[in-house]
This record gives structure tokens, sequence and C-alpha cells, in this order.
């Protein structure tokens, strides 16, 4: 009876596991999601990309010509509700980052954008949860924002 039990509990552990949301994708489809090239020297696609950034509004963290990487962030958003009845804050936010390199006579830029979810109790507890985004849909609108300030910028 309890090999039996066992075995029962073994399996929807190894069910609850393998449970997945929708198809997955390889990592050179999510590569080809955020990844885009211009026709542009680096000069010109970097301040490009961070000016896009912030007019999508996220607030720079850090940007660095010489390594290419730009950290950005949104604004949070919090539950007033949860935090002031239950002492519980649940603090919504999208975080951004963006490699830009040169090779040869194109600039390689890669997007990534990260939904990040932070819990924390009275008691100290905390919880984190990230999600990378893999819509097409905010990849597109920052990869059309991103060649149209490079156009202005050419």
């Amino acid at each position: 009876m309890k090999k039996v039990f066992l075995l029962i509990i073994l399996g929807f552990v190894t069910v609850g596991c393998e449970m997945r949301s929708g198809p997955q994708m390889t990592p050179m489809e999510i590569q080809s999601l955020q990844t885009r090239e211009f026709e542009s020297s680096k000069d010109i696609v970097f301040p490009s990309v961070v000016s896009v950034f912030q007019d999508i509004g996220y607030t720079i963290s850090s940007a660095d010509i010489a390594s290419g990487l730009i950290v950005a962030e949104s604004t949070a958003d919090s539950n007033f509700a949860s935090k002031f009845w239950l002492g519980i804050t649940d603090v919504k936010q999208t975080k951004a980052n963006a490699f830009i390199e040169e090779i040869g006579d194109i600039t390689k830029v890669r997007i990534n954008f990260v939904n990040t979810r932070q819990q924390s109790d009275w008691y100290g507890r905390e919880d984190r949860q990230d999600n990378q985004i893999l819509d097409a849909e905010p990849y597109r609108n920052a990869f059309e924002q991103i060649e149209n300030a490079i156009f202005v910028r050419s």
C-alpha cells in the first residue's frame, strides 16, 4: 500500500514539473525576436536606443557606449489596497536591457524585456518572479522606433 501511495505522489510530482504553458521557443527563435541589424555606426545607434527607451517610458539605470550595454526599467506599479489591509506589498515592473555591438559596417542591437513581480509581507518574507517577454509586439514596436530615431540622427 505504501509503494502504491508513493508511486501516485511521484506521478503527481513528475506531471506537475512538466506542465508548461504554450509552445516553448528555441534560443535561436528568441534571439531572432530580440535582435535587429542596422546599417549605421554604433555612435548613432546607441543614443537612438537610449532615446527610444526613454520615449516608451523607461528610466535608464545605466548606459555605457564602450561596452554597448543599456539597462532600463519602467515605473513600478504597486497595489496599495493589499499593502494597507493585508500588509503585503505587490510591485510589478518591466525591466529592459539592450546590447549594441558594431560588426563591420553593421550595428546589431539585442533587446530583452522582462516582467518582474516582487512581493513581501510584514514578516519580511520576499518573493520575486521574473518572466521574459516573448511576445513579438513590444520588440517590433521598439525596433520600429529605433529605426526612426536612427533615420532622424543620420
